[in-house]
């Protein structure tokens, strides 16, 4: 037992970390990665070897997360404070890009690089909070959108407003920092997207 109870205990940090990216509130992240290991410590006979010890505990935190969001949800803010209209800045009046996308070449092959993923996970944290959020409970946490509409007091259409103005984002921040920036030049820590 005192082997597994190692095991958890190293890979704590990358579990924090994973809760940070979605809680974006480290006492909260701090608290679903305790349950996580607490639960996994409770009933080591839970975990078959049929896959890493790893994505087991990753995907009991998926759940302490959830749980996490709803008891917190009404500390999240769900105010269009992240709304300002990045659509105007991309977009000309008549609905054509103002500066066309490049060729992006063979995503397949970028997102097996890890260069790409550290810098595509500082694009993720630099998203404005709610925006964030949402982004990290639709798309990592594959909650499906009545979950999160319900949990967050949001209407769909607001829901997807924000998915999108968040996808924009993102776009923009991988073009800015990944694309244009000769493959590979993560964001310096601290640098805003």
């Amino acid at each position: 037992m005192p082997e597994f109870a190692k095991a958890l205990n190293a890979l704590r940090p990358q579990l924090l970390k994973y809760a940070q990216m979605q809680l974006r509130n480290s006492s909260w992240a701090e608290d679903a990665v305790s349950e996580t290991l607490l639960a996994a410590f409770e009933k080591p006979q839970s975990f078959s070897g049929s896959s890493q010890l790893k994505t087991w505990l990753i995907g009991i935190l998926k759940h302490k997360l959830i749980d996490q969001i709803r008891r917190n949800c009404r500390e999240m803010s769900t105010t269009a404070e992240d709304g300002e209209d990045l659509d105007e800045d991309l977009f000309k009046p008549d609905g054509h890009w103002r500066d066309s996308p490049k060729h992006w070449g063979d995503p397949e092959h970028c997102l097996d690089q890890m260069d790409f993923m550290r810098v595509l996970e500082a694009c993720v944290e630099h998203l404005p909070g709610q925006q964030g959020r949402l982004f990290m409970m639709r798309e990592w946490l594959e909650l499906d959108t009545e979950e999160i509409c319900k949990e967050l007091k949001l209407s769909p259409t607001n829901l997807w407003v924000m998915l999108h103005r968040a996808r924009l984002r993102l776009r923009e921040c991988l073009q800015h920092n990944w694309f244009d920036n000769n493959k590979g030049q993560a964001l310096p820590a601290g640098e805003k997207a």
